[in-house]
């Protein structure tokens, strides 16, 4: 019988391929042909709004969010093949790989379990181990190992030298090389993860004298909680408080088990057969407990200590990942004449208009507040500009001096004359501004106007569409996370990138009005794409037709394939360019056109005669139901936006701090960031009040996600204030609810975690003010030409 011939380089790459095809398809509940055809088009350099938009048709419909959980798979998996050639290869040089090994190796399905496996070829430093056996100590673990009955002591004697000076360290050596041989055992090892994973608690205690220091860990200055399902926001807060020295964090196994009879140690007896009554079985036990409470314990506390870790990074990184998401699919108020106000009380208040397409038509500064107190003035200066420029929208920063200020526009509104058509005020966040006020891409954009005026143009143009504003703000600063700080930075980054991605391509973008930083996140373009765009158009023009796209320089077909269907261009030469049909498949929308008997530009939208063409008569070699299904929705609402409808939220009068708030208020505010543990609520008082996930609503809540998101305008009530720790619980049960709660359920509810200010909403608001006078007044004066006719 011959041997069979070697497999060539292309048929392992092909079987590795389908191999981590049903890995991924499994997770993502798809097909292997599904993921395989993704993999190739992402291989190909295709994004994947691209693939998820436009090619349908070649992954069977794969949305985006499993396409980005194939990407972060496909990495992981490619790395953990690669590490698997290694390895083998590694062992096969060293002239020890086996069949059974081979195997092992080949169905190893993580990188723990791959690592396990190849700890015993593992080059390594000198170990104790090693030193034994140099010693001539090996024939005598192998003799115990071999005859249960034997006193050990009696054989160690025999293996006196002069390196080994007594039987007693001839005994220690002997358990080096076995307790060493345990530690490496992939099976033992494998049995003994899982039982930690299961029967560990993850422990936190006060470090002796830091209890003042570390005062805002006292939650956890004595906390026990089981390993398996301890929430990342609670993991993140005791490794935070590790790493301040305030806490001493473990896992504790088995702990109330006597030595030597808690199941780990029984796992690594049962592992050398160390079941009988002979003294040598019993000296085998003794070792192996040795070996699990001095090596193996430690070494797999270790590794599970960082998958926790892992864990929860993972956890935070997807509820930032979705606060983030939510704020920049936030509803927009539309193109209005802006004013943006960042508050400041020394500084002043900063002042900036913008047009309805966000250009800055005037800028200033007024000091309503200490030292100046030129309130008066203020006003007077603000109103100028509202009838100059006619504003239909103010926007307020929220941060210090926010409150204030709100109420200084609220007094001038009042005298605004009867009749008039009065801006509507909203607060809007401003996190973030002040980062994009000092970075490169404010100074290119402004690079006359002051710093400071900066943050006032970005508060105005993020009420307007907080999506194109927000772009220019690297994601993490933008400050809708969980612990954020806590977390691998990289893969943060990462994360957030593919939403801001995702969120830009779901909305699409104007190709002739779009900023840099907006373009450079639409699919297949980036920021180097982005500036030359940018400086086409200026040299040239608006461009009057995707095509046009071509001419820019460095901007190939492959990039004009992945970007064109997501840039718009209103009121061009071809109508379908103002909609997310792709180029591409623009025959198809003729003959649907043709089908209908209709003008393109008389049939979109006409949503009657769009129902009534059967979509199959469309299907060609190129193009399937998918594709024409996606166009005939796309001419039913052209250019539609996935946002929700422009809303704010009312703030109670007179609620402007916490020392304001009183347990039973009922009060209106808009939610500012989401993490596991419930939601942040901005009520106007600065300082957001939490809704505990056990108070978001009557029924039992898992994920607050499935109840609230960023931006979302809710009604709550006032259940707890807490003045010099800043906490403000709040609920948003129903009354009848709330009444049927008692005094004892109320004290069993986990108290709310710390939350930083989170400033994530983008916008909450309050009602236009009555007028309160006729115009004989200098806000009237000021507005003379606009209302004073």
């Amino acid at each position: 019988m011959t041997d069979a011939a070697p497999q060539t380089s292309t048929q392992i790459a092909a079987q590795i391929a389908a191999r981590i095809a049903r890995s991924i398809a499994t997770e993502i509940g798809a097909s292997p042909a599904q993921v395989g055809a993704a993999v190739g088009l992402l291989d190909e350099g295709a994004t994947v709004p691209f693939i998820a938009r436009y090619r349908k048709e070649v992954t069977g419909g794969l949305d985006d969010t499993q396409l980005r959980t194939l990407a972060d798979r496909l990495t992981y998996l490619r790395e953990m093949e690669a590490r698997r050639a290694t390895i083998a290869a590694s062992i096969s040089e060293q002239g020890k790989m086996t069949d059974d090994l081979a195997r092992a190796i080949a169905g190893a399905s993580t990188k723990a379990e791959l690592e396990d496996l190849y700890l015993p070829y593992k080059p390594k430093r000198r170990t104790r181990a090693m030193i034994a056996r140099e010693n001539g100590l090996g024939p005598l673990a192998e003799a115990i190992l071999a005859d249960r009955a034997a006193d050990p002591a009696t054989l160690a004697a025999g293996y006196v030298t002069e390196t080994v000076p007594d039987a007693k360290a001839a005994l220690e050596g002997a358990r080096d090389i076995i307790a060493e041989g345990l530690a490496e055992n992939a099976d033992l090892l494998g049995r003994l993860r899982d039982h930690m994973r299961k029967a560990g608690r993850l422990t936190a205690k006060v470090v002796e004298g830091k209890e003042a220091e570390g005062a805002k860990f006292a939650d956890y200055f004595d906390h026990a909680e089981a390993y398996g399902t301890a929430p990342s926001h609670r993991v993140l807060a005791m490794l935070r408080g590790r790493n301040e020295g305030v806490l001493s964090v473990d896992l504790a196994i088995d702990a109330d088990a006597p030595r030597g009879e808690s199941p780990a140690e029984r796992a690594c007896g049962a592992a050398l057969q160390a079941g009988g009554a002979g003294k040598g079985d019993q000296w085998l036990r003794e070792a192996a407990s040795w070996a699990w409470r001095v090596k193996i314990r430690t070494s797999l506390t270790l590794d599970l200590m960082a998958d926790l870790r892992d864990r929860a990074e993972a956890e935070a990184i997807a509820v930032f990942a979705r606060n983030l998401k939510d704020l920049l699919l936030a509803a927009p108020a539309g193109g209005k004449a802006t004013m943006g106000l960042d508050p400041g009380i020394r500084t002043g208040v900063k002042v900036a208009v913008v047009d309805a397409t966000g250009k800055v038509l005037a800028t200033d500064t007024v000091y309503p507040f200490q030292p100046k107190n030129d309130l008066r003035g203020a006003q007077v200066a603000l109103a100028r500009l509202i009838g100059q420029h006619g504003v239909k929208l103010i926007a307020i920063g929220n941060g210090t001096a926010s409150r204030e200020t709100e109420k200084m526009v609220a007094d001038l509104l009042a005298h605004l004359p009867a009749g008039a058509e009065k801006p509507v005020k909203v607060i809007v966040s401003e996190a973030g501004a002040s980062v994009y006020s000092a970075s490169e891409t404010a100074a290119r954009e402004f690079p006359d106007l002051d710093v400071s005026l900066r943050g006032a143009v970005s508060i105005a143009r993020r009420l307007q569409d907080p999506l194109a504003e927000l772009v220019k703000i690297e994601p993490k600063s933008i400050g809708v996370g969980q612990y954020q700080h806590d977390v691998d930075q990289h893969r943060l980054a990462k994360s957030l990138d593919a939403v801001v991605e995702d969120a830009v391509n779901a909305v699409g973008v104007d190709l002739n009005t779009a900023s840099a930083p907006l373009l450079a996140r639409v699919s297949g373009v980036g920021p180097g794409l982005a500036e030359a765009i940018v400086a086409h158009r200026d040299a040239n023009g608006p461009f009057a037709t995707r095509r046009e796209l071509l001419k820019v320089a460095r901007l190939g077909p492959k990039a004009f394939e992945q970007a064109a269907g997501f840039l718009r261009i209103s009121g061009g030469k071809e109508p379908l360019d103002a909609s997310s049909v792709h180029p591409e498949a623009y025959d198809v929308a003729r003959r649907i056109v043709a089908a209908s008997g209709r003008d393109i530009r008389s049939l979109m939208g006409d949503t009657a005669t769009l129902q009534r063409l059967d979509p199959r008569q469309f299907i060609d070699d190129r193009f399937g139901l998918p594709t024409v299904r996606d166009i005939l929705a796309e001419l039913e609402k052209p250019g539609r936006d996935p946002r929700p409808s422009f809303r704010t939220a009312t703030f109670a009068e007179g609620v402007n701090e916490i020392t304001d708030l009183k347990p039973g208020m009922m009060l209106e505010g808009t939610v500012t960031n989401v993490a596991a543990f419930g939601a942040f609520v901005d009520i106007g008082v600065h300082q957001d009040g939490l809704v505990h996930v056990s108070q978001l609503a009557d029924r039992f809540v898992s994920n607050p996600h499935d109840v609230v998101k960023a931006g979302d305008v809710v009604k709550v009530r006032v259940v707890e204030v807490d003045v010099p720790r800043k906490r403000i619980g709040l609920s948003m049960k129903s009354d009848t609810s709330a009444a049927r709660e008692t005094a004892r359920d109320r004290a069993a509810t986990p108290k709310p975690e710390t939350g930083r200010r989170g400033a994530a909403g983008p916008m909450t608001a309050k009602p236009k003010t009555g007028n309160a006078g006729g115009a004989s007044n200098p806000f009237a004066d000021a507005l003379k030409g606009k209302w004073g006719r």
